[in-house]
Parts: structure tokens; sequence; C-alpha cells
């Protein structure tokens, strides 16, 4: 059955084309599809880390709001924006197959973190990748970096740090992969908990968009998110946590990954994993709950 909706956006250039994505996949179908571009706090914030002005949340909080009062149906995030516990009421539908959920090194002169010079300055506003950045090279100057990919791409450009880390997965969707100097191994820099792929948020009880929605769920890349949310979940994860989840998934095998590390003071990780067979996101969140607390025994907290 068609049904209209809206879907409501942040208006940077990697969400609009994330939603437009989402948008053609639905018209495909036969769903008359409209966009609602609209600014986020997290957005007009761009002179404090996220951690310290209230995490990734603040990218879907307008976005919710809008589909509480009717103005939209669906939003569309990339998944580790979202928080671990959604509000009373919202549902996350769909977890769509993912992209590369590798981070990314883009330096105008030097091919590799390890070229860098003792000293230089590395952006990035991300808590995980301070911390992985910082065990690799304890010599670096890791400065905060916000703003939307083109920012970001700009400030760099400008002079500002010697090198950017950035998802590759957003690089790729807009189109920019050759700023991609190289791609880190998962074994140097964890990913985040959902990097690379994209969530579909709606009001609970929508049993009309579940429907909608589920052509384009993927069922490997949600049962290995669930697994890497359950980390987060378990540690009280935000953006103001230096957490890093990741579940690869062969022939029903789960391998999940996690890494958690002092911000300040000396370079400290705590790594968990575990290989387990995963048939149904109950089992995935439970192994996300085990690695979780595996790392809390580690030291993490």
């Amino acid at each position: 059955m068609s049904i209209p909706i809206t879907i409501a956006t942040r208006e940077s250039r990697l969400a609009l084309w994330q939603a437009e994505h989402v948008k053609a996949l639905l018209v495909a179908r036969g769903h008359a599809v409209t966009l609602l571009g609209m600014t986020t706090r997290g957005d007009q914030i761009l002179d404090r880390s996220l951690s310290k002005v209230g995490g990734k949340g603040l990218f879907v909080k307008e976005l919710e709001t809008a589909l509480e009062e009717g103005r939209a149906d669906i939003a569309v995030h990339s998944l580790k924006d979202v928080p671990m516990e959604l509000p009373e009421g919202f549902a996350l539908a769909c977890v769509m197959a993912r992209e590369d959920p590798r981070d990314a090194w883009v330096s105008p002169q030097y091919a590799r973190l390890e070229d860098l010079p003792q000293g230089a300055v590395v952006g990035t506003s991300s808590l995980r990748r301070t911390v992985l950045l910082r065990a690799l090279r304890p010599d670096l100057r890791i400065e905060p970096l916000r703003g939307n990919l083109d920012t970001r791409l700009r400030k760099l450009d400008e002079g500002q740090y010697a090198a950017i880390v950035l998802a590759a997965a957003g690089l790729k969707r807009l189109g920019l992969a050759e700023r991609i100097r190289h791609v880190f191994d998962t074994a140097q820099m964890l990913p985040a908990a959902g990097q690379g792929a994209l969530g579909i948020e709606i009001r609970a009880g929508r049993a009309d968009l579940l429907e909608a929605l589920a052509p384009l769920a993927d069922a490997g890349t949600q049962l290995a998110c669930a697994a890497e949310r359950a980390v987060s979940r378990a540690m009280g994860g935000s953006c103001s946590m230096p957490l890093a989840a990741h579940a690869t998934l062969e022939d029903g095998q789960m391998h999940l990954r996690a890494a958690w590390g002092e911000p300040e003071g000396a370079p400290q990780l705590v790594r968990a994993e575990e290989r387990v067979l995963v048939r149904r996101e109950s089992d995935a969140q439970a192994v996300g709950e085990r690695v979780a607390a595996a790392l809390r025994a580690g030291g993490a907290h």
C-alpha cells in the first residue's frame, strides 16, 4: 500500500543526501515523499564540543518534535548520532545497509598518520577518535573540529590543521572520496557504534510506516548495530563517552570489538571482544552487554 510520507531532515549537505537517498528508495516503491528541512541546535552551536553542550541528541531533538507534532512522518539519521535510548513514543523503525564504517585520514600534505611530524595538529571533535589517536601518536596535538563536512574540509584547507579524521562514509556519499588519503584499518581506529549506517526514526505505533520501511532494512547491519549500540547503552554511552564499538558478521558468526580510553592524562585503552553465533537481535544485544561488562572489568568507566 502506497502512502504519503514526509521526511524530517537536517539541512546540511550530507543530511540532505541521506534524506534524498531514502526518498528515492520510497518513491521507487510507489510512495509520495516530500522533505521537511530543519536546522537543529547541533548545527547552530559550533563554538563548543558536543560533549559539553548536550551530546549528539542535539542533532535529533528538533526532528523528533516535527514527528511528534505530525509535521513529518519519518526522520533519517546517521545512526551514530542517534541516542542509545529514544524518548518514549519513538521507535527506530529501520536500519539500512551500512556504507564503509571506517575512519578516513584527510590531509593535503601527509599520506598517513605515521608521516606527521612531532607536535602536529590533528582535528576532530570526537572523544573516541581523540583517545584512539592519542594511543597511536601521543606526541600529537588533537584539537577540536566542529561544523558540517564542507566546513571541516575548508578549515583543513586553510591550514588550521595538518590533518583531520572524518567518517569515510560521509565523504563517499558526497562524492568526496578523492579527499581520502588513507582509510584506517579497524584494528587501528575502531569505529563508533552505528558508524556508516542510516537509521530511520518514527513515532511508535505507526504500523503503516513499519510496513513501508521494511524493504529498506538490512538484517545484517541491524544485528551488528544492535550489538554495538548495546555496548554503548550499557556504558551509559553518548558523545561524551570515549568509546568505540564495531561488529562484523560472517555466516551468522559475530565478531564484536570495543575500546574505551581516558581522554585526559596518559594514553590508555581498555579493549574487549567476543566471537559468537548470533541469530536474532536479542542475541546481539546480549553480546554487547557482555563486552561492555568486560570493558568495565578492565577499568573502563
